[in-house]
């Protein structure tokens, strides 16, 4: 019998399988398709820094207008007691999820700034949230702004969420830092329970008509998850926490090569998104019908076995390996060489 169970965040889960942060998260049927199909956890979809204080704005505004004695104005304004904010929206969801599923529900705060949307990260941790991501999205376009400004400002935000809440926070980062491995380290220091390697930055496009820059959502194919897996790799066995691998898993095989660099689990998003929650039975199986035929009698004998540490040419994770994988194109039959 294979043991498909792994640790995520202290948590034991039944399979690596945990869908990320999609728009799946927003139904509730949706969810618990995705956990008979055989999802072990489930990553919300994020709450916003900006929708939180708007929210805030508007009902500074509203509570304005009431009390500067307009009375006929005032009667057009919905009572402050049935205006339901994005928070309050994401709290239900949140607690209807708990209610319904039995696999852990981890909450996810999406902001860029140390600022008071963080207190909310206690809110979500008393709503029963099993864990809480943490995804700075955060682009630096301002090119006077340091490295080592951009790392603080990370190190910040988790501080302060770390402030409010006892559950377990894993921070979801982008691959674009100057040396990852040192600031997963810093992160780690800072009281990180985990990382999630690595968010995608969604690319504007421009309008060839209008010449309007237009946003452009692209869902990933798997050839972007070998950046995750490089990294993974080459952290497994140098920090203590948790290592979650997203970005362009899409298969068994996606899943299984994440398994090996040392990932603890995998996150899906764009897979479901174009198959469906089915989808998660398929790639489960696929893991374990490899994992019999390899002699891989669990998952946790699996993780790492291919790491930069265990790998019979650790070099091909670094450097010494481009001019390999260069040298290994070859054009196809009748194209000019």
């Amino acid at each position: 019998m294979i043991d498909l169970s792994t640790t995520y965040l202290g948590m034991k889960l039944k399979n690596p399988l945990v869908p990320s942060a999609s728009p799946l998260a927003k139904d509730l049927n949706a969810c618990k398709r995705l956990e008979d199909a055989g999802a072990s956890a489930i990553v919300m979809n994020s709450l916003f820094e900006e929708e939180v204080n708007a929210d805030e704005e508007r009902l500074d505004h509203l509570m304005h207008f009431q009390d500067i004695g307009h009375f006929e104005a005032a009667s057009y304004l919905p009572a402050e007691e049935s205006y339901k904010t994005q928070l309050e929206s994401y709290l239900e969801q949140l607690e209807s999820l708990k209610q319904s599923l039995e696999i852990p529900v981890i909450a996810s705060l999406n902001g860029t700034t140390p600022s008071g949307w963080t207190r909310h990260a206690k809110q979500l941790q008393e709503a029963g949230a099993n864990a809480l991501e943490l995804n700075v999205y955060y682009m630096p376009a301002d090119i006077t702004q340091s490295s080592d400004a951009v790392e603080v400002r990370y190190v910040d935000i988790l501080t302060e969420v770390k402030k409010q809440v006892d559950i377990p926070v894993i921070m979801k980062l982008s691959s674009q830092f100057s040396s990852v491995g040192n600031f997963v380290q810093k992160l780690e220091s800072a009281g990180a329970n985990g990382v999630s390697l690595f968010n995608r930055y969604y690319l504007p496009d421009i309008d060839l008509d209008t010449l309007e820059v237009i946003p452009s959502l692209k869902l990933s194919s798997s050839v972007e998850s070998r950046l995750s897996m490089r990294w993974i790799a080459l952290l497994r066995g140098r920090v203590n926490l948790t290592l979650a691998a997203t970005s362009g898993i899409h298969s068994a095989d996606d899943a299984i090569k994440m398994l090996l660099a040392g990932a603890d689990v995998t996150h899906m998003c764009s897979a479901l998104l174009r198959h469906g929650p089915d989808h998660l039975t398929e790639v489960l199986k696929g893991i374990e019908s490899w994992m019999e035929e390899n002699e891989y009698s669990s998952v946790t004998q699996l993780k790492g076995s291919v790491s930069h540490a265990k790998a019979t040419d650790p070099t091909a994770f670094e450097r010494s390996n481009y001019i390999k994988i260069l040298n290994s194109f070859d054009s196809p039959d009748g194209v000019w060489r």
